[in-house]
């Protein structure tokens, strides 16, 4: 009988390679348009020498372990002393140490300059395409900056080590430290969203007020991130009905752990390379930051920061699904072609690019509002940037959050099997999209909000809408979109609320399609506006791959990712 040797079954073909060491700036022509429009052309040789770092293999790799090693928590030492300490794998601390390089925690405040927010935002959508976890506590620290800065004795003991640009990861008192992280605790159990049914109490140790010292005692069912260096929470005082917010550091004035007990760390779907946690203070140390009662107000102003960063986050992540799905389709072959040059799959991919572009120029042009209205109540606060500060932010975070569920979805599927499976970063981008929505105020929450600013900024929202007219006049679809939007704005106040979802959307369609009219090439505002926008279209685009075959689907891929 014959014996045969045991030797390779099959060699490895028609599998595309890894993408890395590609400029994840230069490669994105929407960005680098809208960097220097916006402000921030001052900016481009830092990104583009932080687009190159960020896509070599080993900085990859950093992503990777840091959601595969997830923190730990540790409550007692082996004496049995209360510690509640975190380890967290290396990686997570060379992420958090690339951030603090950029200024991703500080930059417009720590260095200002016009456009200065503007470049921070693009850098922070540079990291958001590597990983998301570590995106978590730099964005707090960086939102409670505008809230510390409105208390001077507490801001001149914390601003350099909020300013430096070194991760400092050592668990001890903020005094010893040389850089810190803030993190916020505002939900309870019974409450959620609704953080006016929260029941955490604060008692004055001496006389009490604004820059007073109190002792918590309550808790917090999502306490982000534990292992900061402080937190900025609500709790109730006897003297007032409403919550006041205060400075919960990790370690007392004494040198020892404040009382805030860490009881778990959730188990959560994605963001696992970071840390949230439930907590218990038992007799906490806390000083009153903001006036008593007004611990809502106070701490709102850090949430529309953040929620800023919820739509670069999910738009970060769109892009780097985009690329991955077109590098992807590049270099795979089916039924004798590769599948960028099938016609159904380029609809998809330019579809994608579409959203992704749109997304991009969106989120850039809100940064330039967050700028330009940094200072609300000046006089010299234009209502038209005061609109895009205050209901664009929170309908962009609905709607674009939104977008990069299904988008991550879609992309994975064009990997096929090879993007359901942890081996590659497709899995780990789907697994992170529902964060943005939820973190924050979920959807509900930001279309109430949307139409809760347009009442109270009647002037900025007009301002906003005759700006829209003046851009939407040559594009009927866009015009005929924005008279829908005001006549439903103008409609019976109990539609309006049960309309809330279909009003944010709308707010940011228009938005995207004004921003692509003026500033991308024809062909995109066009398929944007045939397919977002235009009668018969859904005015949604739901399901991507559904451009008009009149349309150059080859070329908007080429713009998204160059080959």
């Amino acid at each position: 009988m014959e014996r045969h040797g045991i030797g390779p079954t099959h060699d490895v073909t028609n599998q595309a390679p890894p993408l890395a060491d590609y400029n994840l700036f230069s490669c994105d022509t929407a960005l680098s348009d809208a960097l220097e429009r916006d402000g921030a052309g001052w900016h481009r040789e830092t990104l583009r020498r932080h687009g190159a770092a960020l896509s070599t293999p080993d900085t990859l790799a950093l992503a990777d372990l840091a959601n595969r090693h997830s923190p730990e928590l540790f409550t007692h030492s082996p004496r049995g002393e209360r510690i509640d300490a975190l380890e967290f794998h290396p990686a997570w601390h060379e992420l958090l140490s690339l951030q603090r390089r950029e200024g991703l925690h500080a930059l417009p405040f720590s260095d200002p300059q016009p456009g200065a927010m503007v470049a921070r935002c693009a850098s922070y959508f540079l990291h958001a395409q590597l990983e998301s976890g570590s995106l978590c506590p730099l964005t707090m620290t960086f939102a409670s900056i505008p809230v510390l800065q409105r208390e001077p004795a507490l801001f001149d003991l914390l601003r350099d080590k909020l300013y430096a640009r070194e991760h400092d990861a050592r668990d001890v008192p903020l005094t010893q430290k040389t850089s810190v992280m803030i993190g916020m605790g505002m939900t309870e159990k019974q409450g959620g969203s609704d953080v006016r049914s929260n029941q955490t109490h604060a008692y004055a140790l001496a006389g009490g007020g604004r820059g007073a010292e109190y002792r918590l005692i309550g808790h917090k069912w999502f306490f982000s991130a534990p292992q900061c260096d402080a937190h900025l929470v609500l709790a109730r005082t006897d003297d007032q009905e409403g919550l006041s917010c205060f400075f919960v550091p990790r370690f007392a004035p004494d040198g020892r752990k404040n009382a805030v007990q860490v009881q778990r760390l959730k188990d959560k779907l994605g963001n696992r390379s970071n840390a949230s946690g439930e907590v218990e203070f038992l007799d906490a140390f806390g000083v009153m930051i903001g006036d008593e009662g007004r611990g809502v107000p106070t701490i709102i102003e850090m949430a529309n920061y953040t929620r800023l960063d919820c739509v670069i986050g999910s738009t970060g992540l769109m892009r780097a699904a985009l690329v991955q799905a077109i590098h992807h389709a590049r270099h795979r072959s089916a039924f004798g072609r590769p599948l960028v040059d099938q016609p159904l799959m380029r609809n998809v991919l330019a579809d994608l690019a579409l959203e992704s572009e749109a997304a991009t120029a969106l989120f850039m042009r809100v940064a330039r509002a967050f700028e330009a209205s940094a200072d609300a109540a000046s006089s010299n606060t234009s209502p038209v940037e005061r609109a895009w500060r205050r209901i664009v932010t929170p309908a962009s975070k609905y709607w674009v959050c939104k977008r990069a569920l299904e988008f991550t979805g879609e992309a994975m599927e064009v990997w096929g099997g090879n993007g359901y499976v942890e081996t590659g970063p497709m899995a780990r981008f789907y697994r992170e999209a529902p964060v943005n929505s939820i973190w924050e105020g979920s959807g509900n929450v930001m279309c109430l909000d949307v139409l809760r600013a347009i009442e109270r900024e009647p002037e900025a929202a007009q301002a906003l809408f005759a700006a829209w007219h003046a851009d939407a006049h040559t594009h009927p679809a866009l015009s005929a979109a924005l008279g829908k939007l005001v006549a439903t704005l103008n409609g019976p106040a109990d539609a309006r609320e049960s309309s809330a979802r279909r009003i944010a959307q709308q707010i940011v369609l228009i938005a995207q399609g004004t921003l692509l009219a003026k500033h991308a090439p024809g062909e995109v505002a066009d398929a944007f506006m045939a397919t977002r926008l235009a009668d018969g279209c859904g005015e949604s685009g739901r399901v991507y791959g559904t451009l008009p075959a009149t349309f150059d689907h080859a070329a908007i891929i080429e713009r998204a990712f160059p080959a």
